[in-house]
């Protein structure tokens, strides 16, 4: 492989981690938010934190992820490594939009809280915060055992 494809990769990979710890942390920050009484310093407090995580890290680490990731399956397509048909990439990258999607919840969610408009309790995000976790271990598995490569 060449240098191009291995920057790629690690920029994919390192993109990757930061957007799931982001994706991980942010939930645990709406759960103390929404036991924050409305109004209070407390509350103000997570909004800021929320906003920020969302716009400097999470938003940013998503679309490198996205864009590494699809010039990654760019160069396999060009030197017949793999290709984007087979499918443990196609299961990947539904669950990979299925993360995409989980990004754009959080965003609403975001926006909810800074306009003190949060419904839900914080049970609820105990339980949203579970599955990003779930969405990566499947998605790590795919990549890793590549289920039925070659079949298709």
């Amino acid at each position: 492989m060449d240098m191009l494809f291995l920057s790629l990769k690690t920029l994919h990979i390192v993109a990757v981690i930061a957007w799931m710890a982001g994706l991980l942390y942010l939930p645990r920050l709406f759960v103390y938010h929404a036991d924050a009484e409305v109004g209070s310093d407390k509350s103000e407090t997570f909004k800021v934190m929320e906003q920020r995580l969302l716009r400097t890290i999470i938003n940013p680490a998503m679309a490198v992820t996205w864009l590494a990731g699809l010039g990654m399956v760019v160069y396999w397509e060009m030197n017949g490594i793999t290709s984007a048909r087979e499918f443990w990439f196609i299961a990947k990258f539904v669950l990979v939009f299925v993360l995409s999607g989980m990004t754009g919840a959080q965003s609403r969610y975001v926006r909810q809280f800074a306009e003190d408009a949060n419904t839900r309790p914080s049970r609820f995000y105990r339980i949203f915060n579970e599955i990003p976790f779930v969405l990566i271990i499947l998605i790590v598995a795919l990549v890793v055992i590549k289920p039925f490569q070659g079949l298709f």
